[in-house]
């Protein structure tokens, strides 16, 4: 590098360079204050969808713990059950055993892939609409609503000075957040344990302590998210509004401001005409009941959940003008160029990407569903012994050491037999064998291990290593499962 000075000839330009020392002070911070959103209470079509989604949504997770399900005398009977001690998962008449893990992998994919596809047609209505921070989001703005009042009533409430009045009305409303949060706390805890006998124990402070630490943890978190942080995780905590750019194309469904019909905006006096002007009168009704404080006029953003609300708002507002409904409207980009060009509007469902996601939910889902219905309740698993591999006898015969693992997915007790096929002359023993003539015992719904011993006459094996095949047999339905393995001898 040259290091030296060049020294400008007489008359060229020489640049010169401010190295005053920057004021920070002048410079735009990096972080924006929370600017509190009052969300109007919004009237149509898509507010009382979004109340029913509510309504069922809320219902399946606080109601299903308590769902009974006959599984027999030996099984419990909660509909849908994590059993961490017995380590299986029950939903209603389905029972996942901790080897048929590839289930929840399969349930997994099939989610993800159904909210491309959901995305892909109609954009983020799962955000929207079922979202579980949407909803316990709107559930608390109603508990807020009833004890503040609506939009302008809450405003006027937050401005107010300290009193007894508005000290009275927060403690309600977050005494009433609170409640919400420790029963959706404890609603979960009782997914992994029996409902109403955790219930009792809980009630009577007797409960295991992590039941009560995830109830505080859950409680703390559904607070803090649904009441205090609300808009903001879905802004800056959760990845899905990136993500969703690369499901969404021209032809997907989302909620849009029409300017050809709207622009130019602006205020309207009963009977003046509407020559010249937009449809949109500036009323910011849309904006009102956003709950993400957006102005969706602005086109297309990071922010919106499509929950429709600021169609029911402008529909309202058209409705009161004597216009028709629609300036706001579920709509694709791809419709609103062909406007634009003097074409009809259509709406294209069936395009490349949907049917690939189709196709993989299909396939996923019928894979699911085959080894579902084929899938067996008689298990066995053979392990040889690693050390040693085999032990020659004073007779010159040869025995390898096995242990041979059977599931019994049944709810009651059943008998086997266990067979070997390999070499001839092979002999079969089994240590602490229950019954005389070979059954062995297994309780209901239990994997239960037993000390094998195969022993070949001398002079049977010919090779060091020989194959050798394990059979399990139900005494009273005949249902086998088998597994290979090999028989272990010194080298010839």
């Amino acid at each position: 590098m040259d290091d030296t000075i060049r020294v400008p000839a007489p008359g060229e330009a020489v640049e010169t360079v401010d190295v005053r020392p920057v004021d920070r002070r002048e410079q735009r911070s990096l972080y924006a204050a929370q600017a509190h959103i009052h969300p109007k209470l919004a009237r149509g079509r898509y507010r009382r969808l979004k109340w029913a989604v509510m309504a069922v949504t809320l219902a399946i997770y606080y109601l299903t713990p308590w769902l009974r399900w006959d599984r027999g005398p030996n099984a419990p009977d909660q509909a849908v059950l994590v059993d961490f001690p017995g380590r299986r998962f029950y939903f209603f008449f389905i029972e996942i055993w901790p080897q048929e893990v590839y289930y929840l992998t399969g349930l997994l994919i099939l989610a993800a892939v159904a909210l491309f596809l959901i995305t892909s047609l109609a954009g983020r209505v799962w955000c929207g609409y079922t979202c579980p921070q949407t909803v316990w989001t709107d559930l608390f703005i109603a508990i807020e609503r009833l004890v503040e009042g609506d939009r302008n009533a809450r405003i006027r409430l937050d401005r107010a000075p300290w009193g007894a009045t508005k000290i009275a009305r927060k403690l309600v409303k977050h005494a009433a957040w609170l409640v919400i949060a420790v029963a959706t706390g404890g609603a979960w805890v009782f997914y992994f344990a029996d409902a109403p006998t955790l219930a009792g124990r809980l009630v009577h402070l007797d409960a295991p302590s992590v039941a009560y630490v995830f109830i505080a943890i859950l409680a703390s978190t559904t607070y803090l998210l649904g009441g205090l942080a609300r808009e903001q995780v879905c802004i800056y905590m959760c990845p899905w509004p990136r993500i969703q750019g690369a499901m969404l194309d021209e032809e997907s469904l989302v909620v849009t401001y029409h300017p050809e019909r709207g622009e130019p905006r602006g205020p309207h006096r009963q009977g003046e005409s509407w020559d010249g002007r937009g449809h949109c009168i500036d009323c910011n009704q849309c904006v009102a009941v956003c709950p993400m404080g957006i102005d969706i006029r602005n086109g297309q953003q990071l922010e919106c959940i499509t929950c429709a609300l600021c169609i029911d708002a402008c529909d309202e507002v058209m409705d009161k003008v004597g216009l028709p409904r629609g300036l706001i409207a579920y709509d694709t980009l791809a419709n609103m160029e062909r406007r634009s060009q003097g074409g009809k509007a259509e709406l294209r469902l069936v395009r490349p990407r949907t049917v690939f996601y189709i196709a993989i939910i299909a396939v996923v889902g019928l894979a699911m569903l085959t080894a579902l219905v084929t899938r067996p309740t008689l298990g066995l698993n053979v392990l040889h012994d690693r050390n040693p591999l085999y032990v020659r006898l004073a007779d010159g015969s040869i025995r390898d050491g096995y242990t041979v693992k059977v599931l019994n997915k049944r709810h009651d007790e059943r008998r086997y037999r266990l067979s070997v096929n390999g070499p001839p002359g092979i002999r079969i023993a089994v240590v602490g064998q229950d019954e005389p003539g070979g059954a062995l015992v297994v309780p209901p719904d239990t994997l239960r291990s037993f000390r094998v011993f195969v022993t070949a006459p001398r002079g049977v094996l010919k090779e060091r290593t020989v194959p050798l095949s394990f059979t399990i047999t139900d005494l009273a339905d005949g249902s086998t499962a088998g597994e290979d393995t090999s028989l272990h001898g010194p080298a010839r």
